[in-house]
């Protein structure tokens, strides 16, 4: 097979196309928390260790700059701090309570809609889809770099989904009640939230191809759904089909969805609904990539490797090497960890988990 570019290899391995290799280190699944990555310098000794650079990581997909939620953005207030957290006001009108070294998840302290007139004025006033300004990229410059780098193009990033948009604007406990109390601002909200998205993708789309449509919901704990597939199917799943059929018209291969938790009850739905990829598929949740390999063949399958492995030690880690080998084997699979990489993980064992998978995948 002629060399592909990086760009062509990830596509194509999703796609279930031949391709000359695996892509190795791309995405989620090769990310650490802050503290692991303190860690990592500290014992590699390295002080401006990058580990994408020293494991020769491949490049992942080229995302160009979109403004894909509120905008214009709520100012940034502080409004207490100490030695070791910081609580703040983000641009999202999100209330967070965060460690200073960003090394857990946040503490989700209020939210910007609490009623539909919330919801209403926060629609007029900033989430107009034809905002100037919302494509930030300068798109001429953007394609001169994706000619050099071969990478294929992404749409749709991190805190943008059907589900998970929505849980940041009122809270999860209140999105969830509001489900039954006020399901027309909720359908209102989603609806409304996809005509966003679907503008900007479409103003991108006049002016570079899109390989790839992501979704990031996180609607799953280790117990399935926060929802029933049956909401899903009636709240989500007309937003997924307008996706799908934005997917049709623009000729773009791949559409996929990141929920952490127990996925089992999604992924059959929503790939009736145009999604042909997931992520992270997170092990300590029960997921077990080579059985949802079984049942759906035609899934693109990112990560799923158990990341608790990395702490265990090689025996552990080489276990984690074979699983993917014979996802390898199976297609359509990208081989990463289920999650950031927590700062238990020594870097020599990490250093030991690069190794073997980047020799699973054929990368020179």
């Amino acid at each position: 097979m002629t060399h592909l570019t990086c760009g062509e290899r990830l596509v194509r391995c999703l796609t279930g196309q031949p391709v000359d290799r695996i892509p190795f280190g791309v995405g989620l699944g090769w990310a650490g928390w802050g503290e692991t990555h303190e860690r990592w310098r500290r014992e590699s000794g390295i002080a401006d260790l990058d580990p994408a650079q020293f494991l020769r990581y491949d490049p992942g997909f080229a995302i160009p700059q979109l403004q894909l939620g509120i905008f214009p953005e709520f100012p940034e207030i502080t409004v207490s701090e100490d030695a070791d957290f910081i609580v703040q006001r983000n641009k999202r009108g999100i209330l967070l309570r965060q460690r200073r070294d960003h090394g857990s998840m946040p503490e989700f302290m209020d939210y910007p809609v609490k009623t539909r007139k919330d919801w209403d004025r926060l629609k007029a006033e900033r989430l107009n889809p034809h905002q100037p300004g919302r494509v930030a990229e300068d798109m001429a410059a953007f394609n001169g770099r994706i000619r050099q780098t071969g990478q294929a193009v992404q749409v749709g990033v991190f805190p943008y989904g059907v589900f998970g948009t929505v849980r940041d604007l009122l809270g999860v406990e209140a999105m969830l009640v509001a489900f039954y109390d006020e399901p027309e601002m909720v359908r209102d909200m989603m609806e409304h939230l996809t005509t966003v998205w679907l503008t900007v993708w479409e103003e991108v789309a006049r002016q570079t191809h899109i390989d790839h449509i992501h979704i990031w919901e996180d609607m799953s704990g280790r117990q399935g759904s926060l929802i029933s597939p049956a909401m899903a199917e009636a709240f989500m799943m007309p937003c997924y089909d307008r996706i799908a059929a934005f997917a049709r018209t623009y000729h773009v291969p791949l559409v996929s969805v990141d929920t952490d938790g127990d996925c089992s009850e999604l992924v059959p739905l929503m790939m009736k609904h145009g999604v042909n990829a997931f992520l992270p598929f997170e092990v300590q949740a029960g997921n077990d990539i080579r059985e949802y390999r079984r049942r759906y063949p035609e899934l693109g399958i990112f990560f799923g490797l158990d990341k608790r492995a990395l702490a265990e030690g090689k025996a552990a880690i080489d276990r984690e090497a074979d699983k993917a080998a014979d996802m390898i084997r199976k297609g359509r699979y990208i081989p990463g960890f289920d999650h950031l990489i927590p700062p238990d993980v020594p870097w020599t064992n990490f250093c030991h988990a690069a190794e073997r998978i980047r020799n699973v995948c054929g990368t020179p």
